[in-house]
């Protein structure tokens, strides 16, 4: 006589159950660690992306700064010759005005400052005064690395693109004052990791 009650064995997985579930669940795990990875790493790049745009939006907002407050006040070198309120030959020089202040120190609002391409960088040199004695060394800035090429260019005021500024053959020629600033300033940089880069400034006036 057969009882309704009876006791049925327990169900299980077999051995093969076990081995085929563990397979998926490393499958699962690997295909989920990459994607992870893969995820990590391009937020990482893209942190680097953005930290060196940022950094290259800082150098243009500064040089910017400087050019676009120009003013048409020339200056001493160490050696007593006037130099041009603005300068190309070698380098960019420049009068600028909206020296900040904070400390309230004796000294005027306008500083002289230059740009220039050495070793492979942007660098920026500002001086403490505007007509320089023997003695008076510049602050030197490096502002950006990995710089390849360098270029600059003045927009004259007959609309005509100079190598340098003041062009000697265009203030022999009338056609440049010796003391005027350009139109424009065009500096043009080839750098290693943005390639070309070509930033346009209007001058005031």
């Amino acid at each position: 006589m057969r009882t309704r009650n009876a006791t049925r064995p327990a169900a299980g997985f077999t051995l093969l159950e076990l081995l085929v579930a563990l397979a998926i669940f490393s499958l699962i795990a690997v295909m989920s660690y990459d994607g992870l990875k893969t995820v990590l790493n391009t937020q990482a790049a893209t942190e680097v992306q953005a930290d060196a745009l940022a950094e290259l939006q800082k150098v243009y907002l500064l040089v910017q700064r400087d050019i676009e407050q120009v003013v048409p006040r020339p200056v001493r070198d160490e050696y007593g010759d006037e130099q041009p309120a603005l300068t190309g030959e070698v380098a960019l020089q420049l009068t600028r005005g909206g020296w900040s202040n904070p400390a309230g120190r004796l000294r005027s609002s306008l500083q002289r400052v230059g740009y220039a391409f050495e070793d492979r960088q942007l660098v920026r040199y500002s001086w403490a005064v505007l007509d320089r004695a023997q003695d008076s060394e510049p602050q030197r800035q490096v502002l950006m690395g990995d710089v390849e090429e360098m270029a600059i260019r003045y927009l004259a005021a007959n609309n005509e693109w100079e190598a340098q500024w003041p062009n000697p053959l265009a203030v022999a020629d009338g056609n440049v004052p010796a003391t005027g600033l350009p139109k424009a300033v065009e500096i043009t940089l080839d750098h290693e990791r943005f390639g070309p880069l070509v930033w346009l400034f209007r001058l005031p006036g």
